[in-house]
């Protein structure tokens, strides 16, 4: 199979080898060329351990994929977890309301977020995290994310078959 295709081109990128990072780096560039993202990290939620566990980044060494957060109730848990909607924060004051880590974002150039809740069979799986300056993630943005949340489910889907797989 020829690699020639656009980056974003996600269909290309499931069949390609070398998983799941093809899918990942095809992803990104969806994220980015949809709503735009300096920072882009993907978490896998687990309800019942109270924890996520990054298993994509763009900046690995801010934010490596080894890396897990502890859920905190929280208006971002009520919304994303409980109501399965997008949660915006477009200034560093809002993320600091509920993000532990808002300087280490506002270090990394980026002053507001977007999360998006990927949902399969009913439960929230995990979240595609995108940050950027302040005021970034307009109304605009916030329904454009809303075409990320499939491409969100294959990489997800993705990571876990090759997780099984190993």
């Amino acid at each position: 199979m020829s690699t020639e295709y656009h980056k974003t081109d996600l269909t290309r990128a499931l069949a390609a080898p070398d998983q799941p990072a093809v899918t990942l780096a095809a992803l990104e560039a969806l994220v980015d060329e949809t709503i735009g993202a300096k920072l882009f990290t993907m978490m896998a939620i687990d309800p019942s351990a109270g924890m996520a566990h990054r298993n994509y980044s763009n900046m690995p060494d801010a934010y490596p994929t080894s890396g897990t957060k502890p859920i905190e109730c929280n208006s971002w848990t009520e919304t994303v977890q409980d109501r399965r909607e997008t949660f915006v924060a477009n200034s560093i004051e809002e993320i600091a309301e509920v993000f532990f880590d808002h300087e280490l974002i506002k270090s990394l150039g980026c002053e507001s977020c977007i999360n998006i809740p990927v949902t399969i069979d009913g439960e929230v799986i995990g979240t595609l995290n995108c940050l950027h300056e302040a005021g970034h993630y307009t109304p605009e943005r916030v329904v454009a994310s809303e075409a990320l949340k499939l491409p969100g489910a294959l990489a997800f889907l993705m990571i876990a078959r090759h997780e099984k797989k190993n």
